[in-house]
């Protein structure tokens, strides 16, 4: 009697085999997106109460225990779908911070169009990612809850741009005696752009341009009306 051939326990590449059921890696970093987009949706949508984890699951597609392993209890994975948005968003201002800060050597003309700059990552961002803002939104409606989430991930960001305007007063560059309060004007400025943006009725592209267009305008002249930037 022949004995079936024993399976190798690698690949021809050398790599180990999976075994039966196991997900393949790139499959499970597809499924963990995927959890904490639905979850950061419905999140946005309904905030934190209203949203159960088998509401997570039915819409990601998956069963409640692949929910737990990729987030955590519900309170975890509300915490993750912040921690993921927050990731982005510094990114996106940190790309415009970085050059900001080398143009405090360059003069208040540099700083001002690194400013410029600055703004747009930021409008670009949130109009790029409105679930960031119904999110935050949900969040505020309940100010005594999660108050955690405001020091892990809006607060590292504002810091960074306050620094750079405390720099730049520092330096007589610009005068911003009140970067705090300035910084979260400025982003509620913007969040209130996004949510009309929702409010749009789609199919009025004209109406969606002219509110991105004029916002837009708004945040340049803000910046210059503010700290004395010429037209750029």
């Amino acid at each position: 009697m022949t004995t079936p051939a024993t399976r190798p326990v690698t690949r021809a590449d050398g790599a180990p085999r999976r075994g039966p059921g196991r997900p393949r890696r790139e499959d499970q970093r597809d499924t963990h997106e995927i959890v904490l987009r639905a979850a950061t949706r419905l999140f946005a949508e309904r905030g934190f109460d209203a949203v159960g984890v088998r509401d997570v699951a039915e819409a990601a597609g998956v069963n409640v225990a692949t929910v737990h392993h990729h987030g955590g209890r519900k309170a975890e994975l509300y915490d993750a779908c912040f921690a993921r948005i927050f990731a982005a968003e510094r990114a996106a201002v940190e790309s415009a911070v970085t050059p900001a800060r080398a143009a405090l050597d360059e003069g208040p003309e540099a700083l001002a169009a690194a400013l410029h700059d600055l703004v747009d990552a930021f409008v670009d961002f949130l109009e790029d990612r409105p679930e960031t803002t119904a999110l935050w939104l949900r969040r505020w409606l309940a100010p005594a809850e999660h108050g955690r989430l405001d020091t892990d991930y809006a607060d590292p960001i504002y810091a960074e741009v306050e620094a750079l305007l405390a720099a730049a007063h520092a330096r007589g560059l610009l005068h911003e005696p009140t970067p705090h309060t300035a910084v979260r004007s400025l982003v509620w400025a913007v969040h209130g752009h996004v949510v009309t943006l929702a409010a749009v009725a789609p199919g009025q592209r004209d109406g969606d341009a002219r509110a991105r267009r004029e916002t837009r305008a708004f945040v340049h002249r803000w910046v210059d009306a503010m700290y004395g930037a010429g037209a750029h």
